[in-house]
């Protein structure tokens, strides 16, 4: 295995693994974090944990993150913490070297191709909703069909009545776009 993060052709997927949001998510959020537990993560992105704990399984196996040894972590290293030193009661998780350089790898080009690739001008459609209040708002500066939204539903972008969700919002706040 090489040193390098490599990209994939398709959009969405690293090394013939399927890329949800949900994985964009969490390395995002250790790269802004440094480390951190699954029910922080969860907590933060107002998913159910079970979600991200199989969310972490399936970045641990195909080598994006790590679980961070030690038994304590320093608020220098793990930046959401408030307190200066936290001794661990949890599994820690952090990006590792191959994780860095892909998350390093993701720009405004990237993300277009990545969520275009989930559905039908979904970068249109994601812009629109983040600037927006629902979806029903972001239909009337982009087409918006019932199989969008449906996609959207099923990404966790959008509640069941159109509103966006805290996962959605925090998303897009640390993809800085």
């Amino acid at each position: 295995m090489s040193g390098k993060a490599t990209r994939e052709k398709r959009p969405g997927s690293y090394r013939g693994s399927e890329l949800l949001p949900v994985h964009l998510y969490i390395l995002i959020h250790l790269k802004r974090a440094g480390v951190d537990y699954a029910k922080m993560i969860g907590k933060m992105s107002g998913l159910p944990l079970e979600l991200i704990t199989d969310a972490i399984g399936a970045l641990l196996e195909i080598g994006l993150i790590e679980r961070d040894p030690g038994s304590a972590v320093k608020r220098s290293k793990a930046s959401f913490k408030k307190a200066f030193e936290v001794h661990k009661h949890h599994t820690y998780y952090r990006l590792s070297r191959e994780g860095e350089l892909f998350v390093r790898s993701i720009d405004e080009r990237w993300l277009e191709r990545y969520f275009n690739g989930l559905f039908p001008e979904g970068w249109n459609v994601v812009r629109a909703l983040a600037q927006s209040r629902d979806v029903k708002e972001a239909g009337k500066k982009v087409n918006i069909d019932g199989e969008t939204v449906e996609e959207l539903r099923i990404l966790i972008f959008i509640t069941e009545k159109g509103r966006k969700t805290e996962f959605f919002k925090r998303l897009w706040e640390f993809l800085g776009v």
